[in-house]
C-alpha cells in the first residue's frame, strides 16, 4: 500500500491545492457564514441597485455619478472574486481549487482592489474640481474623461498585477497544497514555496506601497485643496453645503482604507503578536466590507439616489 504523503513532503506542479478558511476555528467558522453572508448579499443588492439607478435615470449620467457607478461595478466584481468561495469553505469545509482557477483568483482579487484604490483617487479629484474651481467643472470633467479614467485603470490593474500570478507559475515544487487561507492569496500561495521568493516578497511590498501609497497622497492632496477653498467660502452654511458634497467620499475613503491599513500593517508587522486567524479574519473583512457598506453609504447620503430609489420603490408597492 503506498504511503500517504506527509505535511512536510515536496509536491511537484499539483494540479490543485487546498483552502482550509480560517485555520484554527475548527466548526465554529461555519458561523462566520451569518456574518459574510449577508455582507455580499448586501453587496450584490446594494451595487445592483445602483447601477440599475443610474443606467435607467438619465438625469445620472453625470461625470461624478458614473464615477460611483464604476465603483460599484467594481465592488461587485471584487465581492463576486471572493465571497461564493469563502462560504463555501466557511459552511462545507475545506475544498480544493485547480491551480490555475487559484492564480486566477489572485490576479482578481489584487487587481479589482487595484482598481478600487484608483477609482476612490478619481472621486476624490472629481470633488476637489467640483468645489474648488466649480464654473470650469462642466468643462474640465466631461463624460469621455471619465471613461478615459476607468479605462486607463483598468488597464494600469491589469500591467502592476499580472506579475503577481507569473513570479508564483514559475515554481514547480511546493512543501504542501493546503493553502491556510479561505482565497488564494498571494502571499499565503507563496508561502507554500520551495525556492527562492525574494522577489515574490519584494514585488509585493512594493506594489503595496507604491499603490496605496501613491493613491493616498493623491486623496489626500485633493482634500488639501477642497479644505483650502471651503475655508474661501464667505458663509458657514456655503461651507457645510460644500463639504456635505464630500461627506460620503470621506466614508467610503475610510471603509476601504482603515480596514486594509490594519491587515496589511498585522501581516507585515504582527505575525508573531496577531494570531494567523485574525489576520485571515481581517484580510477577508476587509474584501467584503467596503463592498457592502459603500452603497448603503451613497443611497443614503445622495439625494439623487435616495430620491430615485424611494420613486422607484413607491411605484412598485402601489402597483400591489
Amino acid at each position: 500500500m503506498t504511503e500517504a504523503p506527509q505535511p512536510n513532503s515536496t509536491f511537484s506542479c499539483p494540479t490543485f491545492f487546498i483552502l482550509t478558511g480560517i485555520p484554527g476555528l475548527g466548526g465554529v467558522q461555519a458561523w462566520l457564514t451569518l456574518v459574510f453572508g449577508p455582507m455580499y448579499l448586501l453587496s450584490l443588492l446594494g451595487n445592483g441597485a445602483l447601477l440599475a439607478v443610474v443606467q435607467t435615470d438619465s438625469t445620472l449620467h453625470q461625470p461624478m455619478f458614473l464615477l460611483l457607478a464604476t465603483l460599484a461595478a467594481t465592488d461587485l466584481s471584487l465581492a463576486t472574486s471572493i465571497a461564493p468561495g469563502l462560504l463555501a469553505v466557511l459552511w462545507l469545509g475545506p475544498r480544493p481549487v485547480p491551480h490555475a482557477a487559484c492564480l486566477v483568483q489572485m490576479f482578481f482579487v489584487h487587481a479589482l482592489t487595484a482598481v478600487e484604490s484608483g477609482v476612490l483617487l478619481a472621486m476624490a479629484c472629481d470633488r476637489a474640481v467640483a468645489v474648488g474651481r466649480p464654473l470650469h467643472y462642466p468643462i474640465l470633467v466631461t463624460k469621455a474623461r471619465v471613461g478615459y479614467a476607468a479605462l486607463a485603470l483598468a488597464l494600469k490593474a491589469v500591467a502592476i498585477v499580472v506579475p503577481f500570478p507569473l513570479l508564483v507559475a514559475r515554481f514547480e515544487h511546493f512543501q504542501a497544497q493546503t493553502i491556510d487561507h479561505a482565497y488564494c492569496a498571494h502571499m499565503a500561495v507563496v508561502e507554500l514555496v520551495v525556492g527562492n521568493t525574494q522577489a515574490n516578497n519584494l514585488y509585493g511590498l512594493v506594489l503595496s506601497l507604491a499603490v496605496s501609497g501613491i493613491d493616498i497622497l493623491g486623496i489626500t492632496g485633493s482634500y488639501g485643496l477642497i479644505a483650502h477653498a471651503v475655508l474661501q467660502l464667505p458663509t458657514r452654511e456655503a461651507r457645510a453645503k460644500a463639504f456635505g458634497t464630500c461627506s460620503s467620499h470621506i466614508c467610503v475613503i475610510l471603509a476601504f482604507y482603515v480596514p486594509g491599513l490594519f491587515s496589511y500593517l498585522t501581516h507585515r508587522f504582527g505575525r508573531h503578536t496577531v494570531p494567523k486567524p485574525v489576520h485571515i479574519l481581517l484580510s477577508n473583512i476587509y474584501l467584503l466590507l467596503p463592498p457592502a457598506l459603500n452603497p448603503l453609504i451613497y443611497g443614503a447620503r445622495t439625494k439623487q439616489i435616495r430620491d430615485r430609489l424611494l420613486e422607484i420603490f413607491t411605484f412598485k408597492k402601489s402597483q400591489f
